[in-house]
C-alpha cells in the first residue's frame, strides 16, 4: 500500500503540478487536501499548458479518480471555470472528480473583505491573491463557515448567507469599502454553486475504502512549507496547513496510512508577496533567473521574487514534512550563471544560525552565509539521464542533498512531461514500480 505525499519545500510554485502528473498514472486517485484557488499547478503536454488551480494534476490522465478534500476552501465560479477550460480541451470529470461535502465554500463576501484588508494594510499588507481564502479558513474556525454540503439544503444555506453578509457588512463599513446586497449575492451566487450538487460526495469514506481495498492515493498539496500557518514565515503565510500533516486532516485519511513524502524543491528559490526572503537577488542575476525561469504567479501574472537555493529553509521544510525524497525542478534555468551559491547558514547579531530562526520579524534580519560553486554553463534543458548531466550541476545536486538530507529522485530539466531526470536508486522508483503492479 503506498499512499504518497507531495509537497512543496520552500514558500510555493515549486513546479508541484508537473510532479503530479507524471507519478499520477502509477496511483489509483489523486486527492487535493488543502488550499484554494489561489494555488496555480502549471502543466505542459506538447504545445498544450494547463493551469490548474482547484482540480488536481491527475485529471490530464483519464482513468484516474480526483477528489477535492475538505481541507480545501472552493469558489464555485472558479470551480465551474476549470471545468470548462477542461472540458474546452477535451478533457472530461464526469465520473472521475468528486467534491467533499466537508470543503468550505468561498462566498463573495470573502473576497470583498480579503480586498479590503489588504487595501487598509497598505505596504503592510501580506500579498495575499486577495481571493477570499483568508476570510474562508477564518469562518471555518470560527464556525460560521458555509460547507459544500449545504448547497443540497438551500433553504437553510439561504439563512445562513444572509447572516454572514451582514455581519461581513459591518466590517467592510468600517474598511471604507462598499457593503453587499445579500438577496442579489444569493441570487448570482446560488446559480453558479448548484453547479456543483453533481460532484459532492462523502470524500472520507471514498479513500478509506479505497485505501482498504488496496488502492493507492497521491496526496497533492498546494503553495509550500514556509507558508504553512503554524510552521511558516508567520504572519506572512497562508491560511491552512500546507505540510504533509495537513494532508491527514484535509482529506480524511488516518496518518499512518500515509507511507511516503516527496518534497518537490526549486533549484533556486522563488517567493511571491511579502515577507522575509533572505537570498533574495535584486539585481541582474535576480532578473535573469525570472526571466529564464518564467517566474510569474499561475494564478496571479504576478512577478516572483527570486535568490539563491536556501538549504536552511529546504532542511527545515524536510525534517516538518518527513521528506523521504526530494524532486528537483529548473536546474536548467541556472545553465547560463557562472558561479551559483546556497545559503547554509544564517548570520544574526554575530551569530550563525543553521536552525530556521522563529518569526518573520527575527528573519528578516537574518544575512546569508554562501557557499560558491561554478556554473556547468553547459545546456541541460531536456536531459532525461543522470550521467548526462555535466559534473558541475552533479556536485551542485550531491551538495543540495548533503544539506538538505534528502536524495534527489527527480530533476526536471525543462516544463514537458518528458524533459525529466528519473534516478533508479531512488525511492520513487520503488513507489512507482509497486503502483505499476497494484494499479492494474
Amino acid at each position: 500500500m503506498k499512499n504518497v505525499v507531495v509537497v512543496g519545500t520552500q514558500w510555493g510554485d515549486e513546479g508541484k503540478g508537473k510532479m503530479v502528473d507524471i507519478l499520477a498514472p502509477y496511483f489509483d486517485i489523486v486527492v487535493r487536501y488543502q488550499g484554494g484557488h489561489n494555488a496555480g499547478h502549471t502543466v505542459r503536454i506538447g504545445d498544450r499548458q494547463f493551469i490548474l488551480h482547484l482540480i488536481p494534476s491527475g485529471i490530464l490522465h483519464s482513468e484516474r479518480a480526483c477528489i477535492i478534500g475538505n481541507g480545501v476552501v472552493v469558489d464555485p465560479r472558479a470551480f465551474n471555470s476549470e471545468l470548462e477550460e477542461l472540458h474546452q480541451s477535451g478533457i472530461e470529470s464526469e465520473g472521475r472528480l468528486f467534491l467533499s461535502n466537508r470543503a468550505h465554500l468561498i462566498l463573495p463576501y470573502h473576497v470583498a473583505l480579503d480586498c479590503a484588508r489588504e487595501k487598509r494594510l497598505g505596504a503592510n499588507s501580506v500579498g495575499t491573491t486577495m481571493r477570499g481564502i483568508g476570510p474562508a479558513y477564518e469562518d471555518k474556525a470560527a464556525r460560521t463557515g458555509v460547507r459544500v454540503g449545504d448547497l443540497l439544503y438551500p433553504d437553510l444555506l439561504r439563512a445562513h448567507v444572509r447572516k454572514n453578509v451582514e455581519d461581513a457588512n459591518h466590517e467592510l463599513v468600517s474598511l471604507g469599502a462598499d457593503p453587499l446586497d445579500a438577496e442579489q449575492l444569493l441570487d448570482e451566487y446560488l446559480s453558479e454553486a448548484l453547479r456543483l450538487k453533481p460532484f459532492i460526495s462523502d470524500t472520507a469514506a471514498m479513500i478509506n475504502t479505497a485505501v482498504s481495498e488496496g488502492k493507492s492515493l497521491l496526496l497533492e498539496g498546494a503553495q509550500g512549507a514556509m507558508l504553512d500557518i503554524d510552521h511558516g514565515t508567520y504572519p506572512f503565510v497562508t491560511s491552512s496547513n500546507a505540510t504533509t500533516g495537513g494532508a491527514a486532516t484535509g482529506c480524511g485519511l488516518a496518518p499512518k496510512r500515509i507511507t511516503g513524502a516527496l518534497g518537490i524543491t526549486k533549484a533556486y528559490t522563488t517567493r511571491v508577496g511579502g515577507g522575509p526572503f533572505p537570498t533574495e537577488l535584486l539585481d541582474e542575476t535576480g532578473r535573469h533567473l525570472r526571466e529564464r525561469g518564467n517566474e510569474y504567479g499561475a494564478s496571479t501574472g504576478r512577478p516572483r521574487r527570486t535568490g539563491w537555493f536556501d538549504a536552511v529553509v529546504v532542511s527545515y521544510s524536510n525534517m516538518l514534512n518527513g521528506i523521504d525524497a526530494m524532486a528537483l525542478t529548473k536546474l536548467d534555468v541556472l545553465d547560463d550563471l557562472e558561479e551559483i551559491k546556497i545559503c547554509t547558514a544564517y548570520e544574526y547579531r554575530g551569530e550563525t544560525l543553521k536552525e530556521m530562526p522563529y518569526g518573520a520579524s527575527l528573519l528578516d534580519e537574518c544575512e546569508p552565509v554562501y557557499e560558491t560553486f561554478p556554473g556547468w554553463k553547459t545546456d541541460t534543458v531536456g536531459l532525461t539521464e543522470y550521467d548526462q548531466l555535466p559534473e558541475a550541476a552533479k556536485n551542485y545536486i550531491r551538495r543540495i542533498e548533503e544539506l538538505c538530507h534528502a536524495p534527489v529522485a527527480l530533476i526536471s530539466t525543462g516544463p514537458e512531461r518528458s524533459e525529466t531526470i528519473i534516478r533508479k536508486v531512488s525511492i520513487v522508483s520503488d513507489w512507482m514500480k509497486y503502483t505499476e503492479r497494484g494499479a492494474k
